[in-house]
């Protein structure tokens, strides 16, 4: 059988990573090793300031180790704790709570850190994320029943995977769920868009008078068509994004303008 590895960035008893779980046992002998508690927006940070603990535990009668330390350190420790350095065939990250398109999460989120880390060890790797509606909390019974939709509509996807690999040149996927999904809700090809949200920081006072801030984000309306923003946004489709690890720029960009003024500065 396939062995697949699944984490998360939101925690080992969030419900998107159980509903992943439900239909990879299907494809594979699924090992679970996701952090104890939310690791969210840690992008690829791994723990060297103090010890990892690793805890075998039952989630619904169910196996998974629970994990002290961030995504990446869960991609480390199942490599090299729990399959001894064997690896697994996919590494499958998810699923968030929360989209994760635009070049602003590739860089910052949890979840896509744990598919870039396996990358980077080797390992082909998924990420998943959900987007959440922009008016209201959803509750517990919205996420239980759309991270269950999304799932079924992974699944075909990781089978593919698991069959055919992924393509040339390409080292990751990273799919994003628009937050209504139906059995006719569209898979679309995107790249990834640059920016999703523009920054805005709130200021408020506590109080002792004393300033404090928020860090937030409002949808932009520019969405450009093509994207993974705009195809989860505006055309309400599931975006899978091909992606690299390797960022650098292409060789035939032309840089000679910078080598002269650096050998200029020898002179």
């Amino acid at each position: 059988m396939k062995k697949i590895l699944l984490t998360n960035d939101d925690g080992v008893l969030k419900t998107g990573l159980w509903a992943l779980h439900d239909v990879l046992k299907d494809l594979g002998e699924v090992t679970v090793v996701a952090p104890e508690s939310m690791r969210s927006a840690v992008g690829m940070s791994i723990t060297l300031h103090k010890p990892l603990r690793l805890r075998k535990i039952r989630v619904g009668g169910k196996i998974a180790y629970s994990c002290s330390g961030t995504p990446s350190d869960c991609v480390i420790m199942a490599v090299r704790q729990v399959y001894r350095g064997k690896g697994p065939d996919l590494v499958v990250s998810g699923i968030n709570e929360g989209n994760n398109v635009s070049l602003q999460s590739v860089y910052g989120s949890g979840t896509i850190g744990a598919a870039i880390r396996a990358c980077l060890m080797g390992y082909p790797a998924a990420a998943f994320s959900l987007s959440l509606p922009e008016d209201r909390v959803p509750s517990a019974e919205w996420m239980k029943t759309m991270m269950t939709k999304a799932a079924a509509k992974a699944k075909p996807i990781i089978s593919y995977m698991l069959e055919h690999g992924l393509p040339p040149g390409v080292d990751y996927l990273n799919i994003n769920f628009p937050h209504e999904l139906t059995d006719s809700t569209r898979y679309v090809i995107t790249r990834a868009a640059r920016n999703r949200y523009k920054e805005q920081v709130e200021e408020r006072i506590d109080p002792r008078g004393k300033p404090y801030y928020w860090l937030k984000g409002e949808l932009r309306s520019d969405l450009e068509p093509g994207t993974d923003a705009y195809a989860v946004f505006v055309e309400k489709a599931i975006s899978i994004t091909l992606m690299k690890t390797d960022t650098s720029a292409a060789i035939d960009v032309d840089g000679s303008a910078l080598l002269d003024y650096l050998k200029s500065l020898r002179e």
